[in-house]
């Protein structure tokens, strides 16, 4: 939903944006405070977002608010819900982690956080804001999925699995809400330049060593689609077209290229 004119031509409108700190979510939060928008930031790192929302608000002439939390924690998308403003026009949903190595050797309570951040909180958060936005019959929700959720992830299986659930969530909510002038986007994309793979532990994996995009186009295009009340955006062509091959190729040749490009290449020449 584009933002508003107010009576003196200035654009209004508020976007609450979870994982706001860095990466994709750092580069949706400054292209809506460029689009007019109020934001909300919401992440664990307090001084990062604080000087975020100091340049956003000295460049663009916007308010930025900030929201230290814990999203794995129950009971934080509540306390997010609360600390938001009223009449909240955009909810992203970008906060997420993921864990790579065999299921059975991971650490069992990252790969439940993993469950929470990735599944359990974007509904919850989703659930609060979009019974408002409907009686608003106005509101926007954007869900930061992936690429991974259009196959199994063999080597890490539970963060493919909760990117697999939002997009299918978000397919289904789109269409739950048509006409209600409500829209629900989910953007996918491939390997971006963050520093998501590092954390994950798959620094040495074939797909890092490969072809990646920017956080700021894949940002852009998630920002673009989700203006255009588009139900899924996929960044890039050649992206698009690996989602088309996944749909109509051999599911097990799938998943046996999928663990291969997970897969460590330390040894290799």
């Amino acid at each position: 939903m584009p933002p508003r004119n107010n009576e003196t031509g200035m654009t209004e409108g508020t976007a609450v944006i979870t994982g706001a700190s860095e990466g994709i979510g750092y580069e949706l939060t400054r292209i809506f405070a460029e689009n007019g928008y109020d934001v909300v930031m919401v992440a664990r790192s307090e001084d990062r977002m604080n000087e975020a929302a100091e340049e956003l608000e000295d460049g663009f002439g916007v308010s930025a608010h900030v929201i230290k939390k814990d999203l794995s924690v129950p009971g934080s998308s509540e306390e997010v819900y609360e600390e938001a403003p009223d009449g909240t026009d955009v909810l992203v949903n970008n906060a997420g982690i993921g864990t790579c190595g065999f299921f059975h050797e991971n650490d069992v309570g990252r790969e439940v956080d993993t469950v929470r951040l990735n599944a359990e909180t974007p509904t919850h958060l989703t659930r609060l804001f979009v019974e408002d936005m409907v009686g608003r019959d106005e509101g926007s929700i954007l869900n930061v999925s992936s690429m991974a959720a259009f196959q199994p992830g063999p080597t890490m299986a539970v963060y493919y699995a909760t990117k697999a659930y939002l997009l299918s969530f978000s397919e289904a909510l789109s269409n739950e809400l048509k006409g209600t002038g409500v829209s629900v986007t989910a953007l996918c994309p491939g390997p971006t330049e963050t520093g998501f793979i590092q954390k994950a532990g798959e620094g040495s994996s074939r797909i890092n060593k490969g072809d990646k995009m920017g956080q700021r186009t894949v940002a852009e295009a998630g920002y673009r689609g989700l203006m255009k009340e588009k139900t899924v955006v996929v960044p890039g062509f050649k992206n698009r077209m690996l989602v088309r091959l996944t749909k109509v190729a051999p599911k097990s040749l799938v998943i046996r290229v999928a663990r291969y490009l997970q897969e460590p290449t330390s040894g290799e020449a």
